[in-house]
């Protein structure tokens, strides 16, 4: 299954792809990002003062590291997550399919597959 990035991990990217400094071809391939994409998030990025421009183009400012530490401790909290709901929702489907009567009237087995009649 692809995964799309969101603006948060298209912006954290974008950060981490400038590290100390980068013009916009680097960050545009290190970031994956169309031309298109890279102009807009670059805007972003300084309007928030994440980055800024100098004279050997863009760098991260400590507003934008700090946004980017955060976002790697959320990004990883949040797959955690994502994992626990996964399992959590395997599991439902398991005890309600143990709950669901076979044909012949009886219950299924725990952990039980379905038999083919």
């Amino acid at each position: 299954m692809v995964k799309y990035r969101d603006g948060l991990g298209i912006t954290a990217d974008v950060l981490v792809a400038a590290g100390k400094g980068a013009k916009k071809t680097k960050i545009m391939y290190g970031a994956n990002l169309s031309y298109r994409l890279l102009v807009k998030y670059l805007q972003e990025t300084v309007q928030l003062g994440f980055m800024r421009l100098n004279s050997d183009g863009y760098e991260v400012t400590e507003k934008g590291q700090a946004f980017l530490e955060k976002y790697v401790d959320f990004s990883s909290r949040y797959s955690r997550l994502e994992e626990e709901l996964q399992t959590a929702t395997f599991e439902r489907e398991i005890l309600e399919r143990m709950c669901q009567p076979l044909r012949n009237g009886k219950t299924r087995k725990a952990g039980g597959r379905k038999r083919r009649t």
